[in-house]
């Protein structure tokens, strides 16, 4: 397995993996090419695919913002889970977060999506009850 940066050339395959992963990934507007496009120029080294015999099984999209890292839609082929192509695709971000001097990484997780609440937990990951979630769309 390889993992590297995203270019837009993997997007249909990504954007077919974010979908398989539904309800556990959420498409949103923001989620459009030209959306996608942003985050890739502003994270180039943070947004990245597994794959493996040149097709993509796994997705990640990593961000920072010069004082948290952030990880929105980890995925991986539904077929090809639980066996650890999510984990490495975690690792990678969370080295090159920590090469920039982050200290501190952020996601959130559907309450209803307990296989990734357990994945992240296992990982290190906690959840942050005191924190109440808000957020305005455009």
């Amino acid at each position: 397995m390889l993992i590297r940066p995203f270019t837009m050339s993997d997007y249909p395959a990504v954007r077919r993996i974010w979908e398989a992963s539904a309800p556990g990934v959420t498409m949103r507007p923001s989620d459009e090419p030209d959306e996608v496009d942003k985050m890739r120029e502003h994270n180039p080294d943070l947004f990245l695919v597994a794959e493996r015999e040149g097709e993509v099984i796994g997705v990640i999209m990593g961000g920072w913002d010069g004082r948290r890292g952030w990880l929105h839609h980890l995925a991986v082929s539904p077929e090809l889970r639980n066996q650890g192509i999510g984990s490495a695709l975690l690792e990678a971000v969370e080295t090159r977060l920590r090469a920039y001097g982050c200290l501190k990484v952020n996601l959130m997780v559907h309450a209803y999506n307990t296989d990734a609440q357990r994945l992240y937990e296992r990982l290190g990951y906690s959840k942050m009850s005191t924190v109440l979630l808000m957020g305005k769309e455009f």
